[in-house]
């Protein structure tokens, strides 16, 4: 416990209630921006903090705003001042409700205290990804009543993963961003990027990813992606082999669909597919490769 940073916890509260006040998904996309920036620079050689305390700290790191913005969301559905509560592109400061900002704040509390937890036993897997699982669990079973895998009510059998264009389409999704990253990683290397500098590659990738929803937040149909890029360009760089990264961009985009079809369909409350798919294959990657 004498390890615990109760500074950043507590400001959690606040980043917790930005969540729910901006919205899980608008949070989310501003942390994609600084991801952006941050990577960026230190990829450029430059000394930066803003990943570590902004983009995945307290003030909009997903564990903390987004995990906040999703609860706030399903206590809001549940308290009838929301129409749905797996909505995470509302901004919850229309409903007016000073409870369901605490909400938000409390969740974003709660989750920069797991996350610490989670890095004082070395938990192997990527902890915001991991924390976002844990507390989008925990609000289902509070706020929701779909239970785990939903509550599937239409005629015929349900379906766990896509097939036929479907499943082509995610393929070929996966093999694209994997593709793209794991030979810009491996040009880079034969360019002789320093591989310390290396390592800030993967946040990059993934800024540009959680960037990429403001499309979907603006009404697009552009899908998530940051599951498939992150986990790609870990694993490239980790192994240092581009062909790995092109297998977990592909991996990231089938385990996508089915944690899609399997926890967040027919629900209602939101179970992040692309964090859950981070989760297992961040986890994967350190045991292989880190």
């Amino acid at each position: 416990m004498e390890n615990l940073q109760w500074l950043l916890i507590i400001a959690a509260f606040g980043g917790g209630v930005i969540g729910a006040y901006i919205g899980a998904l608008p949070a989310f996309i501003l942390t994609g921006f600084i991801a952006i920036a941050g990577g960026t620079a230190a990829l450029a050689g430059a000394a930066d903090l803003t990943v570590g305390y902004v983009a995945f700290g307290a003030y909009l790191g997903p564990h903390v705003a987004f995990a906040g913005g999703v609860a706030a969301a399903a206590y809001a559905h549940k308290t009838k001042k929301l129409d749905n509560g797996v909505d995470i592109t509302a901004s919850l400061w229309g409903t007016g409700d000073p409870m369901t900002l605490i909400v938000g704040g409390i969740f974003g509390l709660v989750g920069m205290l797991i996350f610490q937890v989670l890095a004082a036993i070395s938990f192997p897997s990527d902890l915001p990804g991991t924390t976002v699982v844990i507390l989008a669990v925990v609000t289902r079973f509070m706020f929701g009543t779909t239970g785990l895998t939903g509550k599937y009510e239409g005629e015929g059998n349900r379906v766990w993963f896509s097939g036929g264009k479907g499943f082509a389409c995610n393929v070929l999704l996966g093999l694209g961003i994997g593709v793209a990253i794991s030979l810009i990683y491996a040009e880079m290397v034969r360019a002789g990027v320093d591989a310390a500098v290396l390592g800030s590659f993967p946040i990059v990738c993934f800024g540009i990813a959680a960037a990429s929803l403001i499309f979907t937040q603006t009404g697009f149909a552009c899908p998530a992606t940051h599951h498939i890029a992150y986990p790609a360009a870990c694993a490239a760089v980790w192994s240092g082999n581009p062909a790995m990264g092109i297998i977990f961009g592909i991996l990231g985009s089938l385990i996508g669909d089915f944690v899609i079809n399997t926890f967040n369909s027919h629900c209602d409350t939101h179970i992040d597919p692309p964090a859950t798919t981070i989760m297992i294959l961040i986890c994967a990657a350190t045991l292989l490769f880190a």
